[in-house]
């Protein structure tokens, strides 16, 4: 009877040595993807001496959705595939940041130059010396404030309209454009936070993406507890959604689910959300879920509002969600 038993437990190991090595081999793959992000993340974001650094603001991973999933070596291997795949995702939106402020800079650069062409050559006024010869030995600079003084102010030549910093550079460069943005109201209700999400609704509007995107942030930022807050961060990922950039649309959908979850647009940024990871391609079950979360967390605003209601039954038949 024992040496049945010796032969049973002989036959049984060498499986679990051989499930045993083949984790080991997927630990170090994985080990290895997470040395060479953390290499791509030194180069994109410089500075951090060494350390980790994770993207500012980070997508929704499906674990942080919905929590409670059973922990098991291949799970404990799945979120750390899931984790790389969040940094990457972080890097992506990091880059199209990246690479629309060099697009602005270009742009205001372009229009800097254009306007030191078109400055007109300096006149001078009545009674002023001579400009001295070259030949000559240069003199000293001369304090202005005393001449100021001395010498009442002769008018100057007009100058180019300088752009303030508060508008994008691409007005700047593009007059239909400047024209289109002076054509905006701005509203004066003497609420801060209101007007500046107002503004920024009626620039979203018009399509001056850009420019209203500048008026969300500055609600969210300046005023994180007032009730337009969750409003203007919907509006922000509505913006990014309408320029093609989905990635950054994923990330202020999920900011505004995560961070004012009781907000009037908390239920319309996930319903979004779901619409923004299948521009980017995502997995159908990563789809699902956020429509599953939005129907339990807010299954009563979507039921209220039959425009959302529909678009849900879409948005699930679409990605054959059970």
């Amino acid at each position: 009877m024992s040496v049945i038993l010796l032969s049973g437990t002989a036959l049984a190991v060498p499986p679990a040595y051989a499930q045993s090595g083949q984790r080991g081999a997927i630990e170090g793959r994985v080990d290895r993807l997470e040395g060479e992000m953390r290499a791509v993340q030194r180069k994109v974001f410089p500075g951090g001496a060494g350390q980790y650094v994770l993207p500012e603001n980070q997508p929704p991973a499906p674990e942080a959705i919905l929590p409670g999933s059973p922990t098991s070596p291949v799970a404990d291997l799945t979120a750390r595939v899931d984790s790389l795949e969040t940094q990457l995702r972080g890097l992506v939106a990091q880059s199209e940041t990246n690479q629309h402020k060099l697009q602005l800079l270009d742009a205001r650069i372009k229009a800097l130059e254009a306007s030191a062409a078109a400055a007109p050559a300096p006149i001078a006024a009545p009674g002023d010396p001579a400009p001295i010869e070259r030949t000559q030995p240069s003199k000293p600079p001369v304090d202005k404030t005393l001449v100021d003084k001395a010498v009442p102010p002769k008018p100057t030549p007009a100058k180019p309209p300088v752009t303030t910093p508060t508008k994008p550079a691409a007005a700047a460069a593009d007059p239909a454009r400047a024209a289109k943005i002076a054509a905006v109201e701005r509203p004066e209700t003497g609420d801060t936070a209101e007007d500046t999400y107002l503004y920024g609704y009626r620039l979203w509007a018009a399509k001056l993406y850009p420019e209203a995107e500048a008026q969300f942030t500055t609600v969210t930022t300046k005023f994180p507890t007032h009730k337009r807050a969750s409003y203007a961060q919907n509006l922000l990922g509505r913006s990014y959604l309408e320029e093609g950039k989905p990635s950054l649309a994923s990330l202020a959908f999920y900011d505004n689910y995560k961070k004012w979850p009781d907000g009037d647009r908390a239920p319309e940024s996930l319903y979004y959300l779901a619409q923004a990871l299948v521009k980017l391609g995502k997995p159908a079950a990563q789809v699902c879920k956020v429509y599953t979360e939005l129907t339990r967390s807010y299954g009563a605003k979507v039921d209220a509002d039959p425009k959302m209601k529909a678009g849900v039954a879409k948005g699930r038949a679409e990605s054959s969600c059970s």
